[in-house]
Parts: structure tokens; C-alpha cells; sequence
């Protein structure tokens, strides 16, 4: 599904290098986790994923469904199927829910040649999506994100990414400033998409998160490049042991 060879990135502005030749390949509906201690170049990487400005690639290549994207604009990756889940979800005054997700929906749909949906269809679908992940009807019609709280705006982009039914989905630190109640239903949601068709990139930073969302595969990552790779077990190791070992082994 995702294909990532020695990819190097380096900041635009400053020529600083932040990936130094990261190797990754996500199977077709599998998890994979990406853990790392601040500074790693966990977040640097779901940027380059999904196409942001300010990151220069290098060296390297990155294939989506054996599909080369660097080149692609960012819209076109995500008509590709690729979704990101902010760490920050970004708030979009005066422009409400419903028609926001209509409008992602059918300009990808359009991209890809298919039909729009009708209004009436996507009501229907939108209100199904809504209640599996408990947004109300009153949540729907507010402008995204606008006077969210944080748990709210991690469920609103669970439903963006239930509604677009992407193919690849990176979900960027998505446990970020959640209590446990709150990680849980964003959890379920994410848990709710897992199947054959569709994987999962989740970066986080601690364990807590998977225990919601076992993945397949974990990986560490320290200063721009994945270190180690195992099961589960690695995540449950670093919670206990932490990142010192690494960090010193790679220096």
C-alpha cells in the first residue's frame, strides 16, 4: 500500500536535514505504529506523506498503490487516498461541517472520475458516519472545528476520514491532548475502518494509544531514520524502558 525508500528530507529555509534515509512498507490492511522521542522526524514525515509546504526531498522515493506521489499535489494525494489526521486539527471559521465534507467528498470523487453524490445521499451517509462516532446533529452544522474541544476535533477527523474513505490513512500524534474517555471513541472509530483494503500509519508518542489500537507493526524512530522494528512487544519495552538506549546506540 505505502512504500517509502531512503527517503531524505530536509527543511526548505534552512537546508537542515530531518529524514536521513527512512525505509518503511505498509501492507494492504495493516497498522503500522512509528514511536520516537521529540525530534525524531515523526511528524516530518506525515507532512512530507500528505505533500506540505517548507520540506525539500532530497533523495528517496515514496509510492502510494505503486504510485509515485512526491510529485503530486496535495489534493491529488488525497484523491489518491491518502488522508492525515492532524496533531493540530486547523479551525475553518464560517464554513460549517456538512458542507465542508460534502465538498472534500465530491471533489475527490470528481478527481477520480466517479459521480457526485446527491444532497439526499449525502445526508443519509453523513448522519449514519455520525452517530457510529456519537457527533451530533448540532456538531455537523458548527464551522470546523470552531470552539471544538480537543477530543471533539480528533472525532470530527475520524469522521472526515469515515466519510472520504480513504485507503491510506496517517494519523499524526491523533492522542494528542485527549483524556481517556475521549481516545477511546477516536479508538473505536479508527478500529471501526480496519480492513483489507484500507492501512494505517499511527505516530504517537506513547503506548497508551495502542492499547486501543494494536498494530500490526511498530517501529522506533530516532534522529530521521527507523532504528528498530518488531511487534507489538517493542511498544510495551519502550513504555517501560524508554528511549535512552536507542537514542545512545544511534549516536
Amino acid at each position: 500500500m505505502l512504500e517509502i525508500r531512503n527517503l531524505h528530507v530536509a527543511l526548505e529555509e534552512e537546508a537542515k536535514p530531518i529524514l536521513k534515509g527512512v525505509d518503511l512498507s505498509v501492507e494492504a490492511g495493516k497498522v503500522h505504529a512509528i514511536m520516537g522521542p521529540n525530534g525524531s522526524g515523526k511528524s516530518t514525515l506525515s507532512y512530507v506523506l500528505a505533500g506540505r509546504d517548507g520540506y525539500e526531498v532530497t533523495e528517496g522515493s515514496v509510492s502510494l498503490g505503486g504510485e509515485d506521489i512526491l510529485e503530486l499535489e496535495p489534493e491529488e494525494r488525497a484523491a489518491a487516498g491518502l488522508f492525515l489526521a492532524f496533531q493540530y486539527p486547523v479551525e475553518i471559521p464560517g464554513v460549517s461541517n456538512m458542507v465542508f465534507l460534502r465538498t472534500a467528498l465530491n471533489a475527490q470523487r470528481k478527481a477520480r472520475g466517479e459521480p457526485e453524490v446527491s444532497a439526499p445521499e449525502f445526508l443519509k451517509l453523513i448522519r449514519e458516519k455520525a452517530a457510529e462516532l456519537n457527533i451530533s446533529s448540532e456538531m455537523l452544522k458548527r464551522p470546523v472545528n470552531t470552539g471544538f474541544s480537543g477530543g471533539e476535533k480528533k472525532r470530527n477527523e475520524i469522521l472526515q476520514m469515515a466519510v472520504l474513505e480513504p485507503r491510506m490513512c496517517v494519523l499524526d500524534e491523533t492522542d494528542s491532548g485527549l483524556d481517556v474517555d475521549a481516545m477511546k471513541l477516536v479508538a473505536n472509530g479508527v478500529n471501526a475502518l480496519r480492513d483489507a483494503g484500507r492501512s494505517f500509519l499511527v505516530i504517537t508518542h506513547y503506548q497508551r494509544l495502542l492499547d486501543h489500537i494494536t498494530p500490526d507493526v511498530v517501529h522506533i524512530m530516532v534522529d530521521g531514520r527507523i532504528v528498530e522494528t518488531g511487534g507489538p512487544d517493542l511498544a510495551l519495552r519502550v513504555e517501560t524502558e524508554g528511549y535512552g538506549d536507542l537514542v545512545k546506540s544511534v549516536a
